[in-house]
């Protein structure tokens, strides 16, 4: 039988399907920088004032939205319209026809695998409230997949 992200649109998933492609990085969390000249998308390693620093999980995520506003709730809808998910995001690789990688836990059955890879953002963000300006965090690591990660060269999903 294949896994649902094979078989089902992202539409058609059930709410605890579309959940668990979340894979728990964090990477979403981050502040980003848009120039307004060029549109220009920059990463920073600023986290948002409700994620755990050391596990990369917001504290708070069933209400994470009274204590962040903006906070995005993610929809399929939504994925059609924005492009600041990092390349990692398993919401965007099954958008674009693509397979989880090794280590996305739904594919490993672990959810250590995402720190093992250098996926999570665990251990290497700013607390919101301790960094500055923004503009001086600027990072490209979220941006990126570490060479560990990385899965096999045009691997499509089915």
């Amino acid at each position: 039988m294949k896994p649902f992200w094979h078989s089902k649109t992202l539409d058609a998933m059930t709410p605890d399907e579309w959940e668990s492609l979340c894979d728990g990085c964090g990477r979403c969390c981050l502040h980003k920088l848009r120039e307004d000249r060029h549109e220009k998308l920059h990463f920073t390693n600023v986290a948002c004032r409700l994620l755990d620093g050391a596990t990369a999980r917001c504290s708070n995520y069933a209400d994470r939205r009274r204590f962040v506003p903006d906070c995005i709730q993610l929809t399929p809808q939504l994925l059609r319209e924005i492009d600041w998910l990092p390349p990692s995001c398993a919401y965007r690789l099954v958008q674009e026809g693509r397979d989880l990688p090794w280590w996305h836990p739904l594919v490993s059955g672990r959810p250590e695998t995402v720190v093992e890879a250098g996926i999570s953002v665990a251990g290497r963000v700013v607390r919101e409230r301790d960094s500055g300006a923004l503009e001086d965090h600027v990072v490209l690591w979220p941006g990126k997949l570490p060479r560990q990660a990385k899965p096999l060269p045009g691997r499509k999903k089915g």
